[in-house]
């Protein structure tokens, strides 16, 4: 069932940003959370923009990436992996084909390495 608030609802998530550092883990999920509890835009199209984000951030490979926890996020809000897989191929045509090249080799290897899809 997906969160009211993907953030300030996802004990684990908080958990894995306290790890890196407790003091960026309150923060972010206070800064976040707040964010996270706009009401006009769904839970399930912010996960989704989020990981469009990291694609054109090119953060979804490297240490501490988070694109990892965005795609775990937006299954948890309900999006599939056919509508992240889409979302990566529009993506392409904007961000370029090399960060999407990249993202859908990260995606798979999140995905066929967990029983979330």
């Amino acid at each position: 069932m997906p969160y009211e608030n993907a953030v300030l609802d996802d004990k684990d998530l908080q958990a894995g940003l306290s790890a890196i550092n407790p003091k960026f883990g309150d923060f972010v999920t206070r800064v976040a959370g707040e964010a996270w509890g706009l009401p006009l835009i769904d839970q399930k199209t912010k996960a989704l923009i989020t990981i469009a984000v990291d694609l054109v951030n090119n953060t979804q490979i490297g240490v501490g990436s988070p694109f990892e926890a965005h795609v775990n996020m937006a299954l948890k809000q309900g999006a599939t992996r056919e509508e992240i897989e889409e979302l990566l191929l529009f993506t392409a045509v904007y961000a370029g084909f090399n960060k999407s090249a990249s993202a859908f080799g990260a995606l798979n290897q999140i995905l066929d390495n967990s029983n979330l899809d």
